[in-house]
């Protein structure tokens, strides 16, 4: 696509249409890049071994070694999950001695965290007023039965 020069060298009349139409193409970019980068966040963590190392490190650093005794995986298996856990930004390695120990790098887990609170909420507020109903339903029988045979309710993990 080509652009007209004085967009393509920047906005020299300063009009608000061509400023506008920089911050669109700008804003657009991003929201693309974004969106594909939570994308491969959710491919990388698709797999159920990579889950399961996150797991594990999750609770501690561990060594290749611990990883692979833990979740009876191969050495090249495991190996091969932490690199691209480790290219994906999801884990670090140090070293100590002969040994590499790799750890949880909370960055991209916090980016889905981020984006699934959209519908984390919107859930809620569905489970929320399903509990209500089943209240009002619950409160109904009782009144029409004249006994309190009331159902136990589940108490919401939070």
């Amino acid at each position: 696509m080509e652009f007209p020069r004085r967009i393509k060298n920047g906005p020299q009349d300063g009009s608000p249409a061509v400023w506008a139409f920089v911050i669109y193409a700008l804003t657009r970019i991003y929201s693309v890049e974004y969106i594909q980068r939570v994308e491969s966040v959710f491919e990388i963590i698709a797999e159920p071994n990579r889950r399961a190392i996150l797991s594990l490190l999750g609770s501690s650093q561990q060594s290749v070694g611990e990883i692979e005794r833990q979740l009876r995986m191969t050495q090249p298996a495991v190996s091969k999950h932490l690199r691209v856990l480790r290219d994906a930004g999801f884990v670090e390695s140090t070293v100590d001695a002969q040994r590499r120990l790799y750890r949880l790098k909370p960055g991209p887990l916090q980016e889905m965290d981020t984006w699934l609170a959209q519908f984390r909420r919107f859930w809620s507020a569905h489970v929320d007023a399903l509990e209500r109903h089943l209240d009002r339903m619950d409160q109904d029988r009782t009144d029409r039965d004249g006994t309190h045979q009331k159902t136990p309710k589940k108490r919401k993990a939070k």
